[in-house]
């Protein structure tokens, strides 16, 4: 069976408030002009986007950039939300949204994108292996080579572990699409990952990738 490769970040600050209340609360209060729910929009999700955004690009120098960019469009378009108890999953389609912008930025670059040793992305284990360390390199460079539709579709299932529901409306397309967005980046990044050595060890004969319909 192969391991899912899991990319964590140190956890944030505890908010020095808590906000009262779900997150159809929150865009009510927001709306009402509350002082404290613009705060507490942040406290209560910027862990979240940050790791969309970290699933989607692995480690990159304007993370920190991307990750702003994303609340001060949700900022911008928070009164229009029709349905403020979909907060949440209305944030991950901005933070792809962003993400899907800052990867075709790199393709029309040009850039082949590589993560230096130095500067991974924390791994959730006691003490990373270079093997892993070596793994999360290679996936990247891989994913790299993926057209950004799919290269998303497949950070939200396989990386991040979305539900095939989450990944098709973060993608803002319909069930049927998703699953065969997923068959085609699943297929074109085995073929890839074969040619990484380091990525040996964590494939099994497709199947982690040969079945996106699988929950």
């Amino acid at each position: 069976m192969t391991r899912p490769l899991k990319l964590v970040r140190p956890p944030l600050p505890a908010p020095k408030r808590a906000f009262a209340g779900d997150d159809a609360t929150l865009v009510h209060a927001f709306r009402r002009g509350d002082p404290g729910a613009r705060a507490a929009l942040y406290d209560r999700f910027a862990d979240h986007v940050h790791r969309v955004l970290y699933r989607l690009l692995g480690f990159s120098h304007d993370l920190a950039d991307l990750h702003h960019d994303v609340f001060v469009r949700a900022l911008g378009s928070l009164p229009g939300l029709e349905d403020p108890s979909a907060l949440k999953g209305w944030l991950t389609m901005i933070a792809v949204h962003v993400a899907r912008s800052s990867i075709t930025r790199r393709k029309r670059r040009s850039w082949l994108w590589f993560l230096p040793s130095e500067e991974l992305p924390e791994v959730e284990s006691g003490a990373a292996s270079g093997d892993v360390l070596d793994a999360l390199r290679a996936t990247y460079a891989v994913l790299d080579a993926l057209p950004v539709d799919e290269r998303i579709a497949f950070a939200l299932r396989f990386i991040d572990g979305m539900e095939l529901t989450e990944v098709a409306a973060a993608c803002e397309t319909s069930l049927a699409t998703i699953k065969r967005r997923l068959a085609r980046a699943s297929a074109r990044f085995e073929a890839e990952a074969r040619k990484q050595p380091a990525l040996e060890a964590w494939l099994d004969g497709g199947t982690r990738w040969g079945n996106p319909s699988a929950r």
